[in-house]
């Protein structure tokens, strides 16, 4: 069995998780002025660069490529300011960090209230084995998986294909995927949302075909939401899908619980953590999500023993890519050679 670095083993246990929320509580509070200062400082870059890379197609398709792809970067920190809006974080006025998490969502080609219900449901049942299915990475368990067919182990391996996961994956799921409410198809609230955002996507195409033509569609708008979009998957996938994750069934399974010990703490450089507005800190976000990003390293400066919970850095987290399937008796999560090892 792969042995993750002792890194992992480091769990915030001096206080129960429950007591943590109490003690997070205290930094639930935005500021204004600062919430403001990060969708300028967002916002404004994303723009110039698009308008670098759309002037630079005179000279360089390649280096308006080049561009757009480190554009992605802008594009992936706004989509985290929209996930900031979608749990009130943002602004202590609720309504306008809903209308500001729908219109970046045009920009990220999310719907936000779509996006915003998905996301809740994954926060009220992360790491419950009887909740899986909304908002969340699929994972069976060693007993599920030998339980299918062998075409449905054949599935199954396919969409936990790294391939598959973080090369086609995400350009299905935001190019595609997100232009449905699937999953609330009954709600007209989340239609509206859906093609709104459509609507938006659609018209901001339109004028930009109607001034350039398809070559500005091709070598900024894909490329950087592309690259937005795989970055974006791969810091979900390794927040809550490592080896001593947590997952429990409904009878076992506590919210706090399973928000401390099921996120990671992703340890970036400075460069890397604010470009991904502190999204690394997964466990101290998971435990109390109407912190404001921008306060999260102030919770982790505050309490050490926090800072060293579930910490993961970039080289070791691609070893997560080869976890696939969840043992219920050892409470870890293996990779497919190592749960043919596993007793029935």
């Amino acid at each position: 069995m792969t042995i993750i670095p002792t890194a992992f083993d480091a769990q915030p246990d001096v206080r129960d998780a429950k007591d943590w929320v109490r003690i997070l509580a205290e930094y639930r509070e935005p500021s204004s002025w600062r919430s403001c200062f990060e969708v300028i400082v967002t916002i404004g870059p994303f723009v110039l660069l698009w308008a670098i890379a759309w002037w630079s197609m005179s000279y360089s398709y390649w280096l308006t490529f080049a561009i757009s792809l480190f554009n992605a970067a802008f594009l992936l920190r706004l989509f985290c300011i929209q996930h900031d809006c979608g749990h009130g974080a943002f602004f202590k006025n609720r309504t306008a960090s809903d209308w500001l998490g729908r219109v970046i969502g045009v920009l990220t080609v999310t719907p936000y209230d779509v996006w915003r219900r998905a996301h809740s449901i994954h926060h009220n049942s992360s790491g419950n084995l009887e909740r899986r299915g909304m908002g969340d990475i699929n994972t069976l368990t060693v007993a599920e998986y030998r339980k299918l067919s062998p075409l449905n182990r054949l599935m199954y391996r396919l969409y936990r294909n790294p391939i598959v996961l973080f090369g086609l994956g995400p350009g299905y799921i935001f190019l595609l995927q997100n232009r449905l409410p699937l999953g609330f198809m009954g709600t007209g609230k989340y239609w509206l949302s859906a093609m709104a955002t459509n609507a938006g996507i659609f018209l901001g195409l339109g004028i930009i075909i109607y001034f350039g033509g398809l070559m500005p569609v091709l070598l900024i708008f894909l490329p950087s939401t592309l690259l937005a979009a795989t970055a974006g998957v791969w810091l979900f996938y390794v927040q809550h899908q490592f080896e001593t994750t947590h997952w429990e069934a409904e009878e076992d399974w506590q919210l706090h619980e399973a928000a401390l010990h099921g996120s990671s703490h992703y340890v970036m450089p400075s460069v890397l953590q604010w470009l991904t507005a502190n999204i690394g800190i997964h466990h101290v976000h998971h435990l109390y999500s109407r912190i404001p990003f921008y306060r999260l390293p102030e919770v982790l400066r505050d309490h050490a023993d926090l800072a060293e919970g579930n910490r993961m850095t970039i080289m070791e987290s691609f070893a997560n890519a080869r976890l696939h399937l969840w043992d219920e008796s050892s409470k870890t999560l293996l990779s497919f050679a190592d749960a043919r090892r596993v007793k029935p």
